[in-house]
């Protein structure tokens, strides 16, 4: 739900008033029997607070995509999948990553889940070569 948000959002020229208005309804059409909306405001609050530096590092793995070109659909699913990865921590890292796969897969076209699992997979690699991952996943470097 909070990529469909960010997609909604960013469809809609990233008017920042609105995010909570669109988040709103997502929930409502989408799971409106959800009690707790807090993971799900979390992911989309880290996303705007972190944007800049996210579609820096969208820039960085992705040369031959100007941000863009990319599609809005794998944009924002690597916005949430660079966000749980870089800030958020809430999950581990390679739940993060296929859970942006998959929201690929579900989501986005022929290419997308390859695509975002490659941009991923480079995010973390950079983060294990860097130190940045918790010493428990330090040892799981993708290939």
């Amino acid at each position: 739900m909070a990529m469909q948000a960010l997609f909604a959002w960013d469809f809609g020229g990233y008017q920042k008033s609105t995010i909570a208005e669109i988040a709103s309804f997502v929930r409502h059409e989408f799971a409106s029997g959800m009690d707790d909306d807090t993971f799900m405001n979390g992911i989309i609050r880290g996303v705007l607070e972190h944007h800049d530096a996210i579609n820096s590092l969208l820039t960085k793995f992705a040369p031959q995509w100007p941000l863009e070109q990319i599609t809005r659909v794998d944009r924002n699913v690597l916005r949430v999948g660079i966000y749980e990865l870089k800030f958020g921590r809430e999950v581990p890292s390679k739940v993060a990553i296929n859970e942006a796969v998959e929201l690929a897969k579900t989501f986005g076209g022929e290419s997308s889940s390859r695509f975002v699992n490659g941009v991923l997979g480079s995010v973390y690699n950079e983060m294990v070569e860097l130190g940045e991952m918790p010493p428990e996943e330090q040892s799981d470097a993708i290939s």
